[in-house]
């Protein structure tokens, strides 16, 4: 029982009044901090033994709670990937030491990553929602501090050139490249295209599906497979019997990877986020002649106005209908004296 060091970091271990035994971590490599943690930490415990006085829970406990409870939440696996990158920053914490002046300073780490301040606001939406749970729900803590999220533009639509597309391909390792290259055949989003199946794939009928759990509108999705799409899927055949894109065994739950901002940064592509990729498939589609209609049911989207983003990069079919009141040309000068004189008679 004490205090002990492991590597450069101190831990603590106590004897609760109740009998349990108490290890955690001081997260000092100062000794003398680490014993007052030790100290303070037996006075906690007393005082919750002997007072009925309410526990101090950390935040890897808050973590883990939220896991459990939402494990069937669509898009838990996402919550896991903001999760471990937060974890150096919060997992020594108490959810009370968890202060708005920590969480801006995180949130100023993650904006100098040159990411946009709309997904950095993913990464505060979910440590507000976990705070707000512990506050209202667990009542692990009487209040939670204020988080402010960025402003974010109503709407942002970002695609390549194909030129562009063909660079970024290049650059990419061969899974990311493969992943991508299926991202602009398909148009899926990158939660369905990180954890497709073999299961979900039919080479012979070319078409894949997504099921409605994993959709983000709810509802089960079939997807046609372009050409494209095909020599992708034919590449990746064999080198995983689950999961058709895998690296080391293991699905990809994060392509937003160090390789991806570096082959971005020698593509000469600035500001472009992985879901971008879906944007490019779906402006590509209109500028190509696909109707709104057809996109909307291409992409799985459950409401015309999702695509009506994309309208202003076709309008070709609204050529004809603009000619329907062109009744002559006003541009020849003898033709507006006529228009003149038959107006004065």
């Amino acid at each position: 029982m004490g205090i002990r060091k492991r590597g450069d970091t101190w831990h603590v271990d106590v004897r609760a009044p109740d009998g349990r035994r108490v290890r955690r971590s001081a997260g000092t490599s100062n000794r003398k901090r680490a014993q007052e943690y030790h100290d303070q930490l037996k006075v906690e415990l007393w005082r919750i033994h002997k007072l009925g006085e309410k526990p101090r829970r950390s935040w890897q406990e808050a973590v883990k709670r939220w896991l459990l409870e939402k494990q069937y939440k669509r898009d838990i696996e996402g919550d896991k990937c903001v999760l471990r990158w937060l974890d150096p920053y919060f997992r020594d914490k108490y959810l009370d030491e968890i202060t708005r002046d920590l969480i801006d300073e995180v949130a100023a780490i993650k904006l100098a990553e040159g990411v946009t301040p709309t997904r950095v606001n993913r990464y505060l939406a979910l440590i507000r929602a976990v705070l707000r749970k512990a506050r209202d729900e667990w009542e692990w803590i009487d209040k939670a501090p204020h988080v402010q999220l960025f402003p974010e533009p109503s709407t942002r639509v970002k695609f390549l050139t194909r030129e562009q597309a063909a660079r970024l391909v290049q650059e990419l390792p061969d899974h990311l490249a493969d992943m991508v290259e299926f991202s602009l055949a398909t148009g899926l989003r990158q939660k369905n295209v990180r954890l497709l199946q073999w299961e979900q794939v039919s080479l012979e009928c070319k078409k894949a599906w997504v099921e409605a759990h994993a959709s983000k509108s709810g509802r089960a999705i079939s997807v046609p497979l372009s050409d494209q799409a095909l020599r992708v899927l034919r590449r990746r055949k064999g080198r995983h019997p689950k999961w058709v894109f895998a690296l080391n065994g293991k699905p990809v739950y994060c392509p937003n990877t160090r390789a991806w901002r570096k082959a971005l940064k020698r593509a000469g592509i600035e500001g472009f986020r992985w879901h971008d990729l879906r944007h490019t498939w779906a402006s590509w589609h209109v500028q190509s002649g696909t109707s709104l209609q057809e996109l909307m049911e291409l992409g799985g989207w459950s409401s015309y106005q999702m695509v009506l983003r994309y309208a202003h990069l076709g309008g070709d079919h609204l050529l004809e209908a603009a000619n329907r009141i062109s009744v002559t040309n006003w541009s020849q000068k003898s033709e507006r004296k006529n228009l003149k004189s038959v107006a004065s008679n």
